[in-house]
């Protein structure tokens, strides 16, 4: 996989080493039990997977090629690069204006906008309306578009659907910019229609059986359905294809809703003729660190800390995972980490930041899971746990530790790679 040239305050030598170790000792992915790292106090438990993808540093490189490449020029992004704050700030630091907020609410008037301008697609792509905008006033919406290739992915199967008359169903958040993207690709093509979860696909399927009037669909999903959506004649063939940073299990459980559905209405034999077996559309990073985050699930952990964007859609169905289990904590930084009593985190229930006390419990040894979504630099990551770390002292000698460790490099226990301090020591240079 290509290697991007992003700013080096995104990156942790420690986490690349961590993962470099791991992809060494499994280059094919089947393993995707944590990290353990053992610091006597406390044992951080380090996902699999997590961290900037291909999508993200594609999209981070180009954004900072083209600032450095055009110091004459108003650069632009049509909305956030991607769902962290940090990463957008930064980019507003250097120059960089946005046209729209993530809801695609008018920041600035396109009337302010000319054709000197460069204008960036964020990772998340962007409608054909707002691309006609572009090319209306002479903007480049090639040179300078960092849609994600996965999420383009996503916007040709669509596309394949509508050239065999198939209606798309896409599973997404309406309000999402990549939804709203791939909503406005699919409905060039084929009538389409956006489901949020399996409650509303439920509703959907009563809808396509007749078990409640037609009419209703209109009131239900206003707004999430393409023009002239004709209920009686779209219904009659459907495929399914969603937003790539939705939980998979979702997709997977509308997607069988759905087809099960056509069953009861067509007949079985009659199924390939009525609904499309799309392979999932998930991207690699999603799924990834969704097994990932199931594997952590595995462990007897106390808590656990998510580390990203509270807007991120991939980093918030990883802290619904965890929180299924463990009290999880979601933090944007290491600043949110107050004391060693007390901690800012954000709230999904009530979609805000509250404080929390003792969250560490008081033992003698916690063990706290540690991730973040695919839009947190590593850097962030190394930050969160270098803070806890500084609340537990070494209570463990250099050599006690080395004792515990095979070799002095790593050791495979019980499905989990387990890093020692003395390893840690040797590939990152800090002091406790």
């Amino acid at each position: 996989m290509k290697n991007f040239e992003i700013p080096v305050y995104y990156k942790s030598s420690l986490i690349q080493k961590i993962k470099e170790l791991r992809k060494n000792k499994d280059h094919y992915k089947k393993d995707f039990t944590p990290t353990i790292l053992e610091f006597g106090a406390i044992d951080i438990y380090l996902a699999r997977h997590f961290g900037f993808c291909y999508g993200v540093e594609n999209a981070i490189e180009i954004a900072y090629k083209t600032i450095e490449e055009n110091p004459d020029k108003k650069i632009y992004l049509l909305s956030e690069m991607i769902h962290n704050q940090g990463v957008n700030a930064d980019l507003q630091a250097n120059g960089v204006d946005f046209i729209m907020d993530s809801f695609g609410n008018q920041i600035i008037d396109w009337d302010e906008i000319s054709s000197n301008d460069i204008v960036v697609i964020p990772a998340f792509g962007t409608t054909l309306e707002t691309e006609k905008i572009l090319k209306e006033r002479n903007i480049d919406t090639l040179q300078y578009n960092t849609t994600c290739p996965f999420v383009e992915k996503v916007w040709k199967k669509s596309n394949s659907l509508g050239t065999e008359d198939f209606s798309v169903i896409i599973h997404g958040k309406a309000n999402h910019e990549e939804t709203k993207a791939t909503f406005s690709h699919a409905k060039e093509n084929s009538p389409s229609v956006i489901v949020r979860d399996l409650e509303e696909t439920k509703l959907l399927s009563k809808i396509i059986l007749g078990e409640i009037e037609k009419n209703e669909f209109y009131k239900i999903f206003k707004n999430k359905h393409s023009i002239n959506f004709d209920v009686e004649k779209d219904f009659s063939k459907i495929g399914v294809v969603n937003q790539t940073t939705m939980l998979a299990s979702e997709t997977e459980e509308i997607a069988n809703c759905l087809k099960e559905t056509m069953i009861k209405k067509f007949g079985g034999e009659n199924l390939n003729s009525h609904f499309a077996d799309t392979r999932d559309t998930l991207c690699y990073a999603t799924n990834d660190n969704q097994q990932a985050t199931i594997e952590l699930l595995k462990e007897d952990v106390d808590m656990a800390i998510v580390v990203g964007g509270y807007n991120s859609s991939n980093t918030s169905h990883i802290v619904e995972l965890l929180q299924e289990k463990f009290p999880t904590y979601f933090i944007s930084d290491q600043s949110k980490i107050i004391s060693k009593d007390k901690i800012q985190h954000f709230d999904r229930s009530v979609k805000e930041e509250k404080i929390t006390f003792d969250y560490l419990q008081q033992k003698e040894n916690i063990k706290v899971v540690l991730t973040s979504g695919a839009s947190c630099p590593d850097s962030v990551v190394e930050a969160v746990l270098f803070k806890l770390l500084s609340f537990f002292g070494k209570e463990k000698s250099v050599e006690e530790i080395i004792n515990m460790v095979i070799k002095n490099i790593v050791k495979q226990k019980k499905g989990s790679t387990k890093l020692s301090l003395f390893l840690i020591l040797k590939i990152h240079s800090f002091t406790l």
